[in-house]
């Protein structure tokens, strides 16, 4: 598929065929049974503390344990992700606002609307904190339990070392590292990047790049995941690939390259589970597709 360059000729002309070509060496992960969602428009992917699998989509969550449809929370508008803290609440982001649930599916707040650019695209729930990136806003919200707003993170802060947030697109997320870090995606500027609770700084990592170890096209990684050994998970757009990152941010190889997706391909959120196997929410097939190490069974 070569990209459209408009009048700019021939020399700016760029074939995506190749690019979808990545040698099988570096590809550690082959693909287990999928699970259906059951929804028109599957947007967010979390995993509870127990395992179950809450997909996120049209107006509601469904709870999948075991493979099937354990059970539904609907939330009385379009949802766009969710996330589950270790008490097992669950916090669904609609498109300006957080909702919350108790495990058994029932609704027990809605946090104030964080305002007409508001457009929620990720969630993280820590032990006393629930996180909310904001793509319209482009600022990473911070609450406590009871949604009183703590801090915004990501605007462009010098005392705080912070560059500001670039978001071109709707994609924007965030995930919880150790020690009290918080690590998001900053697409615009194809960087993963961490802060302290406070909005503070620490540092970042990533290329632009077309090459396996880069980010490409305008606004990269889309989702992000951390798993139990500190190791990034990430999904890209464009070029539609996940990829897995050691701790400092060096590539490590290949969850699923552009060929095991549909072309066009967009909201890959990621989960990643303690055994390990990396959850990938797949809309085009409306799907949460599993993948484990090819030396597991």
């Amino acid at each position: 598929m070569a990209a459209d360059t408009g009048d700019l000729g021939p020399a700016f002309t760029y074939d995506l065929t190749e690019l979808k070509k990545v040698d099988p060496a570096l590809v550690h992960y082959r693909e287990a049974e999928p699970l259906a969602t059951g929804l028109e428009e599957p947007r967010g992917l979390a995993l509870a503390a127990d395992g179950a699998v809450l997909v996120a989509g049209d107006t509601k969550v469904r709870v999948l344990r075991d493979g099937k449809a354990a059970a539904e929370i609907t939330a009385g508008g379009p949802v766009h992700c969710v996330a589950a803290g270790a008490d097992g609440r669950i916090y669904v982001g609609l498109k300006d606002r957080v909702a919350v649930f108790d495990a058994s599916g029932k609704r027990t707040a809605a946090w104030e609307p964080l305002g007409d650019r508001a457009y929620l695209t990720g969630l993280a729930a820590a032990a006393d904190d629930v996180f909310a990136a904001d793509a319209g806003g482009r600022v990473l919200h911070r609450f406590d339990k009871a949604g009183k707003t703590l801090a915004r993170i990501g605007e462009e802060d010098k005392a705080k070392h912070a560059p500001g947030l670039v978001i071109p697109s709707p994609y924007f997320d965030v995930a919880l590292g150790p020690e009290g870090m918080l690590w998001i995606t900053n697409p615009g500027r194809r960087h993963v990047e961490c802060y302290t609770y406070d909005g503070t700084f620490r540092f970042g990592w990533g290329k632009a790049s077309v090459k396996i170890d880069g980010f490409c096209g305008c606004c990269n990684p889309t989702h992000l995941a951390i798993d139990a050994n500190s190791r990034f998970v990430t999904s890209e757009k464009g070029l539609p690939r996940v990829k897995v990152y050691g701790p400092e941010g060096d590539f490590v190889c290949v969850v699923a390259p552009p060929a095991a997706f549909a072309d066009g391909t967009t909201g890959l959120d990621l989960a990643v589970g303690d055994d390990g196997r990396i959850l990938v929410l797949d809309p085009h097939r409306r799907q949460v597709r599993t993948f484990v190490k090819k030396s597991e069974t």
